[in-house]
């Protein structure tokens, strides 16, 4: 297995000797809220002696219905984000949609996402690889981990060695994802640095009706069970209050639940590295 160099964002390795987390909220509710999340999720990191970069979107593009929640614009999500990081001292990432968001966001966040449904299109890679940002894609929903390699050629060739990817569970039949724990030493043994999604990985996709659906208590064993197999960091979506959360509430971690959590997952990455 060719082991990958560690990325780094930021103070944190993504492949370090120390498991890397992204953890925030699925969406900028509001400035007030955003900021909230950020310092309670750094002083639970500081408290537990976590490494982590803060996770919200500005715009959530994919939503299931029309009439749900979006967010911001990208210049001002990015602002937002950027002064959080700023005045917080960690790193902060993003999803972007466009080569124009990605453009954006590449003067002010420290990694671009690359949303899982867009993973495979060349000129948004284009754009958040010549940006010199650090890159997280998102591997598609439809793609087997063997197919990574492809993207990993497109990044290189547009100048960026500087990316990972994170599994978020593959379609499987109707409204349901499955994570199949296999696809991390497969990314890993393709010579990736790997994230795993707990959260994603449990959606449901349109399990609702007008709106995804999804089992948020399954999120954490999903993040232990990937931990152990060997991933890089863990990627989980975190709310002080899941039910009332805009965007993706049946999914996400409460937030005083976390400590507890990261706690095991360090125990686990300990034990198996």
């Amino acid at each position: 297995m060719r082991e990958p160099k560690p990325l780094r964002v930021g103070k944190v390795a993504i492949g370090g000797k120390r498991p890397a987390f992204i953890l925030g909220p699925c969406v900028i509710e509001s400035e007030k809220f955003v900021w909230r999340m950020a310092k309670k999720l750094s002083d639970i990191c500081e408290a537990e002696d976590v490494d982590f970069i803060f996770k919200a979107s500005y715009d959530k593009a994919n939503r299931t219905s029309v009439r749900e929640l979006r967010g911001t614009d990208a210049r001002e999500g990015c602002e937002i984000l950027a002064a959080i990081g700023s005045d917080l001292k960690i790193p902060v990432t993003t999803d972007v949609h466009s080569p124009t968001e990605a453009e954006i966001a590449g003067e002010k966040i420290d990694m671009l996402q690359i949303p899982a449904f867009l993973c495979r299109q060349t000129d948004l890679l284009r754009a958040a690889a010549q940006t010199g940002r650090a890159i997280n894609v998102k591997k598609g929903q439809f793609l087997a981990p063997w197919d990574v390699p492809n993207i990993a050629e497109k990044l290189i060739a547009f100048g960026n060695s500087q990316f990972c990817f994170t599994e978020r569970g593959a379609t499987f039949g109707y409204n349901n994802l499955v994570a199949d724990m296999r696809s991390l030493h497969w990314i890993r043994e393709a010579g990736y640095r790997v994230i795993f999604d707990a959260t994603h990985s449990v959606q449901r996709p349109g399990g609702a009706g007008d709106s995804t659906s999804g089992d948020a208590v399954l999120a954490p064993a999903l993040a232990r069970a990937a931990m152990a197999v060997g991933c890089d960091g863990i990627f989980m979506e975190v709310h002080e209050n899941p039910a009332r959360a805009l965007s993706d509430g049946p999914t996400q971690i409460p937030l005083k639940d976390l400590p507890k959590h990261l706690r095991m997952l360090k125990a686990i990455h300990a034990a198996v590295s």
